[in-house]
This record gives structure tokens, C-alpha cells and sequence, in this order.
């Protein structure tokens, strides 16, 4: 077997079936093969009224074409046409140029084509006589609507977020960067999903190394199907043991277009809502779409927050542990005493009620997360109240300890993006605690730190600094007149307003 037909029989058209057929009853019997026990799969054979001998056949399916739209602009117009041609090549142009009323119409003769295009809800029309088939682009299926993303809302600013539908979807990105400027380039991923994916990038701002590893890395792709922007990420990303994220994801049409303007590079995927952006930074982990619309202040006070919340998640319970072990004489006396007679008849070691406390959390963390709407919040913060305060009581747990894993249970929601990393920088630096004590916790440390470090995105260290050559909006964010220069990792074109370096 030839490349050509192992390739065909791979996407699953066999190479017998490569071409269209000269007659309807062979292109017919081909597609009923074709599409055998496919009982969605729908077509028609009719007649020009005026000439009986002008047949023609639509092949299409149900529920993802629009069937009004094949009636009326396809079926409707073929049939009432008058003086149409009779030789098949100037039939076609015809009904390309003079019949049809849908606005994108092509030939082929490629039936592997023809399978892909009628399973995303266009239209084959074929005539008798011809080996050429004209595919209509009449699709008609459901998509969500436009509302706002519920992992990232804000108080003030746009509501608007990604959907299921990619054409949607790119847009919502137009219509913010009205620019020849914004590029669009269309791929095709999985073999058997043959799901589209479109890579957008600014073109006089977007760094070409970038680019070209981004492309590269989707070029090597090789799976049957691609069903959520989550199957890109994990062959196009670094990989981090620590959890940490090298290629962003937003929900947000305002976050990306955003970050095509500092020189990123954004993925779309049809089917899902969520949009890939890369190079991604580990600052980016700390910074909402919301800083951007408030005060530069508050937004400067509520980076510095998460900043503050993620150290302490990871740190709070470890310092505790190792102090309450190893180290009694940081503490003031009365602390001490405080924290001793809290802990008289608890039969369990700091360390271990740490642990089964943090583990209990994320339990109560979960199971808000999965039971639907309002009733979620509420199994968190009844469960949490009800079961530590009844802990506390039966003398399970000291209350110190409730204290702290509730306050560390507390930070980890206010940095969401890092709630992976959290959990394993937590557990590890716990572990490490209550062997060496605050030895172990600062050996941790330089561990994850050192790991940060040398973590890559795209080239780029995650850590990459502010300065010169890095960026003004970090942990603060400076007021937008004073935000005159791109990253200079990033792109090139620096300038982004009067007065900026070029």
C-alpha cells in the first residue's frame, strides 16, 4: 500500500474511496459505506423541475447542520432554477455562481475532505454526472452562550468570556484588536477528532523564536483526539514536579488580548472555552484581570496579598510543626504555656494532626467544589465548623492546630492558579518539618526554589526579572501612563506608548 493510502486508511478512509465517483449511484453506495450504521447521516436525492434530467443529491448531518438554511438557500433555488446548463463542468458554475445563496462554497473531488467537512455540519451537493462535489458551508449547531467565566470573575470589568465555539471565540479577539496586525493560524489536531485549533499573535509585536517553537511543539503532536485545551498543554509544556504552570490559561477575551499586546502567543480550541497563552511567567500566577481596572494601588495591595498568601500556605504549617517539635524557645513563655495546655490529652503528635487536619480540608475543599451552586459552600463551611469544633471537644485535636490549618486553608484560595503547587510544596515542606525541624523547612525552601528557577517557559525563565529588560507590571502594578515599554524578553517592539524606549 502506497503512503498516500496507509495515510488514508489511518484517518480512516479506505484508499478504494479516495476520489468521487462520475455517477450518483456510485458516489451514493461509496458514502453509504462510507457512513454505515451512521443513522444521523442524512441525504437527499431531487430534480430541477424545469429539467428532470439535472439530478442532483445533498449528503449531510443531522443536528449539526442547519436544515432551514439547506431548504431554503440549497434544495429550494436547485430545484426552481431555470435554463440551468447541462454539461456537469458548467453546471457547476452555475450553482456555484448563480444558485447558491449560502456565502462559502467549495470543489472538491477529495472524499477524506468531504468526510470532514459534513461531520462539522456542512453540506456535500453532488450531481449527476459529475466527479466533483461542492461542499456548503451551512453549519447549525448549538453553542453556549456568551457569559461570564465563574472562575474568573471580577467586581469591575468586562463580564464577557470564551465559549465552546472557536469562530465565536476568535471573534470576541477581533473585535479588541481591530489591527491587520492580529494574525490567525489554523491547524489541525487528532486524528480521529480532527479538532481545529488556531494559534493568534501579533505580528509586529510577537517574538519569531517563540513563534516558531510553539508551532514546532504543536507539530509533533500525536493523538487520536483532541477534546479540551488541557490535552495541548501537557505536550507543549514544561514539565514541573512542583506543579507549576508554564503555559497560561484564560477563560477571558480581555486577559488575552492583553497578553498578545506584551508579545505572548495565544491557542484556541474548538470545543473548548479555555485559551492557552505562552510564554507564561510564575508572576503571572499572583495577578488578576481585575488589577487592570481598579486603582493601581489597591490592585499593587492585592498582589502583594497573594504574594504574602502563598508563602504562607506553604510555610505556616511547617514553621508550626517544627517549632512545636524542636524549637519551644522561639515562642514567648505565655504562648508556649498557651499552645502546652492546649494540647493536654490530645493522644496525637503535632505533626501527625497536621496532617490528618490538611487532608480533611482538602476533603471539605473538593466536595464544595463538585456539589453544584449554593450548596457546596455551605458543605464547606458547616463541615469545617461543625466536625473541628466537635474534634476540639473530644480532646482529637488541639485547637491551635485548627487554627492554623484554617488559615492555611484560607490562603490557598486566594491564589487559585497555584493551588497544585500549594498542596505539593506544603505536604513536602511538612514532611521535611517534622523530621529536622525548621532545618528541613528551610532546605525545602532552597529545593523549590532552586527548581524555580531553572524552570523554563518557551525559553523564557519563569523568574524572569523586572528592569530593563523585564517587566514594569510585576508584584506592582504602575499607573498605565507610566507603562511605556513591552517586556524586552518578550518582543522586540517595545514601545508601547510616547516616550518609551524603542
Amino acid at each position: 500500500m502506497s503512503e498516500q493510502g496507509k495515510a488514508m486508511c489511518e484517518a480512516g478512509v479506505p484508499e478504494e474511496f479516495a476520489e468521487l465517483r462520475s455517477t450518483l449511484a456510485e458516489n451514493q453506495a461509496m458514502l453509504g459505506a462510507l457512513f454505515a450504521d451512521v443513522d444521523i447521516m442524512r441525504h437527499r436525492v431531487f430534480e430541477n423541475a424545469q429539467n428532470q434530467g439535472l439530478r442532483f443529491c445533498v449528503y449531510f448531518s443531522d443536528g449539526v447542520c442547519d436544515s432551514m438554511l439547506l431548504g431554503e438557500h440549497v434544495i429550494k433555488p436547485l430545484i426552481l432554477a431555470r435554463d440551468l446548463p447541462q454539461p456537469p463542468k458548467m453546471l457547476y458554475e452555475a450553482v456555484r455562481d448563480y444558485v447558491e445563496l449560502t456565502g462559502e462554497i467549495k470543489e472538491t473531488t477529495d472524499v477524506q475532505e468531504i468526510v470532514d467537512s459534513i461531520t462539522y455540519g456542512d453540506t456535500l451537493l453532488l450531481v449527476e454526472g459529475s466527479a466533483t462535489g461542492l461542499i456548503i458551508n451551512n453549519k447549525g449547531f448549538g453553542l453556549r452562550g456568551i457569559s461570564e467565566p465563574e472562575g474568573e470573575k471580577v467586581l469591575q470589568g468586562p463580564r464577557e468570556g470564551f465559549t465552546e465555539g472557536l469562530m465565536t471565540n476568535l471573534s470576541m479577539l477581533r473585535r479588541r484588536l481591530r489591527t491587520h496586525q492580529l494574525k490567525f493560524k489554523m491547524h489541525t489536531l487528532g486524528r480521529q477528532s480532527k479538532t481545529g485549533v488556531c494559534i493568534a499573535y501579533m505580528g509586529n509585536i510577537v517574538n519569531q523564536d517563540i513563534l516558531q517553537e510553539v508551532e514546532r511543539r504543536l507539530g509533533r503532536m500525536d493523538i487520536d483526539a483532541v477534546l479540551d485545551a488541557g490535552y495541548i498543554t501537557e505536550f507543549i509544556a514544561e514539565s514541573s514536579w512542583l506543579g507549576i504552570h508554564t503555559v497560561g490559561a484564560t477563560e477571558r477575551p480581555d486577559v488575552v488580548a492583553g497578553r498578545l499586546l506584551e508579545g505572548r502567543i495565544a491557542i484556541f480550541v474548538d470545543g473548548s472555552p479555555v485559551v492557552l497563552t505562552a510564554p507564561y511567567l510564575f508572576v503571572e500566577h499572583l495577578q488578576s484581570a481585575e488589577d487592570y481596572y481598579v486603582g493601581n494601588l489597591y490592585a499593587s495591595y492585592n498582589r502583594i496579598l497573594r504574594s504574602v498568601s502563598f508563602l504562607a500556605t506553604i510555610t505556616v504549617p511547617a514553621a508550626f510543626v517544627a517549632i512545636m517539635g524542636f524549637h519551644h524557645e522561639l515562642l514567648p513563655t505565655g504562648l508556649m504555656l498557651t499552645f502546652t495546655t492546649a494540647r493536654q490529652n490530645v493522644p496525637l503528635p503535632t505533626a501527625l494532626e497536621c496532617l490528618l487536619l490538611l487532608v480533611f480540608f482538602d476533603f471539605l475543599r473538593e466536595a464544595g467544589v463538585r456539589t453544584p451552586g449554593y450548596v457546596g459552600q455551605a458543605v464547606g463551611f458547616v463541615g469545617g465548623i461543625v466536625i473541628g469544633q466537635a474534634a476540639v471537644e473530644a480532646h482529637l485535636i488541639a485547637a491551635p492546630v485548627v487554627i492554623v490549618v484554617a488559615f492555611t486553608g484560607i490562603t490557598i484560595i486566594v491564589v487559585p492558579r497555584l493551588t497544585m503547587t500549594c498542596l505539593m510544596a506544603r505536604y513536602g515542606l511538612l514532611l521535611l518539618a517534622s523530621v529536622i525541624g525548621l532545618l528541613g523547612l528551610v532546605l525545602g525552601l532552597a529545593v523549590l526554589m532552586i527548581h524555580v528557577i531553572q524552570l523554563r517557559s518557551f525559553g523564557i525563565p519563569v523568574l524572569m526579572p523586572s528592569g530593563k529588560l523585564g517587566m514594569q507590571d510585576t508584584f506592582v502594578r504602575p499607573r498605565w501612563p507610566r507603562v511605556l515599554t513591552r517586556p524586552g524578553f518578550l518582543s522586540e517592539n517595545r514601545v508601547r506608548a510616547g516616550g518609551g524606549e524603542s
